[in-house]
């Protein structure tokens, strides 16, 4: 068969957008799963499973419509040491994106939502570290920032083998 002259074809729908919420604890096993691939690559720092149900509720989710978790990422609030004279922060961790959904904007919309998030929790700031280039994280506004701006307790986490950039962004 062959196409018209001036006639397009029909578009190719694209995968239906999925909905953010927060994981729960029975969405453990999905998270460890998704994470693996970028843990493997050095990506992402290697977290025991038993992290994802404890700490579910840090987690938001992208999941599709059939219930395939798709993405997604933490954030972890830490107060302030007394005398930083700076009020609470947020660290960005395990962000990750299904490699069959990267560059379809569930990123971006995992991203968004965790800022609102960190905006809902009144943080001053939040920050990430990563090993790539960082190129979404720089399109919503985050900046290479020094270390000694961090959490200092979520800083001296950071390995420092991995040679991983902070980024910040203030509220």
């Amino acid at each position: 068969m062959s196409a018209v002259a001036g006639v397009l074809p029909a578009p190719t729908p694209s995968a239906p957008t999925p909905s953010v919420r927060t994981a729960r604890q029975e969405d453990a096993a999905e998270l460890a799963a998704l994470s693996r691939p970028f843990v493997r690559s050095g990506a992402l720092r290697e977290r025991p499973d038993a992290l994802y149900a404890t700490h579910a509720a840090d987690f938001l989710v992208a999941e599709a419509p059939d219930g395939t978790l798709e993405g997604c990422v933490g954030l972890r609030v830490h107060g302030t040491a007394p005398g930083e004279g700076r009020g609470p922060a947020g660290v960005v961790y395990n962000f990750c994106v299904a490699g069959r959904r990267q560059g379809s904007g569930v990123g971006a919309g995992l991203l968004r939502a965790v800022l609102a998030r960190a905006r809902a929790q009144s943080l001053d700031a939040v920050f990430t570290a990563t090993t790539g280039g960082g190129g979404l994280f720089l399109r919503y506004g985050f900046t290479p920032t020094p270390v000694r701006l961090a959490p200092a307790s979520w800083a001296a986490s950071l390995d420092p083998r991995r040679d991983a950039r902070v980024l910040g962004r203030n509220l």
